[in-house]
């Protein structure tokens, strides 16, 4: 058996009040089977999370940075992948908990060659159960999926079961290869999350942009879905609700719209099709049978505000601070 690359494991944080999910996140790094050349933690622009931090996992042996680039969850990231040593760099969300036999999994496809990048699942954990705007096949089922569970970051039913070949990966339970961000470049930092704002798809435009490079230099990237890597992903009461759902939704639009202006529609939208046009429906399908009106609505509300979020997105100058960051310009540790 080929031996496993070295990782560097990092985790953004930038506010106290997921403190103990924090320390959740960073206790299941240090139990896994596998252990990482190093854990980052990046503490974006909050001195105070900084001083904790630092008091708290310095002593375990934990390397504690401030973020030193834009405010946001993409400066963040990149001020990790900058001082990342591992031949992979791995993202876990501060707000997740890896489970055993994580990280090994996720490493474990990097024997080939030709994989740049590994993602694995993440299974919501509801503050009160699944709500009824966030419907699945199986509510009862913790480790089930449901068609809108992107919405607070989780896996979602109509991606892979077993391990394949996939698009982007989902930015709370990710890997890639260190050289990715030598050649295309880091994160884009126009993109992503700050604090609350729920704009995101910066790791859809890298991987997309990542996987063009590297088919350009004439090789064959492989992208690969793990679903034997899992992460719990705790979901706060303030994402079980209609407004942050439809908030989201409009968002992911927009943030879609400006994935479309820097990589091309056919590249950025190449997941979504067989999303709306097969999963959506039977979900819909299913809960009206069931009677679950609230939950068939919601399927309906949240893609429109998608769709419309995508059509504001597009309209002239809309997404116009958007720029890439080039290799050997905005490269992380360049």
């Amino acid at each position: 058996m080929s031996a496993l690359p070295t990782a560097s494991v990092v985790i953004c944080v930038y506010t106290e009040k997921r403190w103990f999910d924090i320390k959740a996140a960073v206790d299941s790094v240090a139990a896994q089977d596998v252990h990482p050349v190093e854990t980052i933690v990046v503490v974006d622009h909050n001195d105070r999370l900084l001083e904790r931090a630092e008091q708290e996992f310095g002593p375990r042996g934990v390397t504690v940075v401030a973020n030193e680039r834009t405010q946001g969850l993409s400066g963040a990231r990149n001020t990790a992948v900058a001082v990342a040593t591992g031949e992979v760099v791995v993202f876990l969300d501060d707000d997740a908990a890896a489970r055993p036999g994580w990280l090994a999994a996720l490493l474990a496809p990097y024997a080939d060659p030709d994989v740049i990048g590994v993602g694995g699942i993440a299974h919501p954990k509801w503050p009160d159960g699944r709500p009824r705007t966030l419907p699945g096949a199986t509510p009862a089922d913790p480790d089930s999926t449901g068609e809108l569970d992107w919405v607070v970051g989780c896996t979602y039913t109509g991606q892979p079961t077993e391990r394949a070949e996939m698009r982007n990966l989902m930015g709370c339970n990710m890997s890639l290869r260190a050289e990715v961000f030598k050649r295309v470049g880091g994160f884009a930092e126009d993109m992503g999350r700050i604090g609350k704002n729920p704009l995101g798809c910066e790791e859809t435009e890298l991987c997309i942009r990542a996987r063009q490079a590297y088919t350009a230099d004439g090789r064959n990237p492989r992208i690969l879905f793990e679903p034997t890597a899992a992460v719990d992903h705790r979901v706060s009461d303030d994402r079980v609700s209609w407004r942050y759902l439809l908030r989201r939704g409009w968002a992911e639009g927009i943030s879609k719209a400006a994935v479309s202006k820097v990589v091309g529609t056919g590249d950025s939208l190449s997941a979504e099709s067989s999303y709306t046009m097969k999963v959506l429906p039977r979900g819909v399908v299913r809960e009206a049978k069931e009677r679950n009106p609230a939950a068939a609505a919601a399927i309906v509300a949240c893609f429109g505000v998608t769709a419309a979020g995508y059509v504001r997105g597009r309209l002239p100058g809309a997404t116009a601070h958007v720029r890439l960051p080039a290799a050997g310009r905005n490269t992380p540790g360049a």
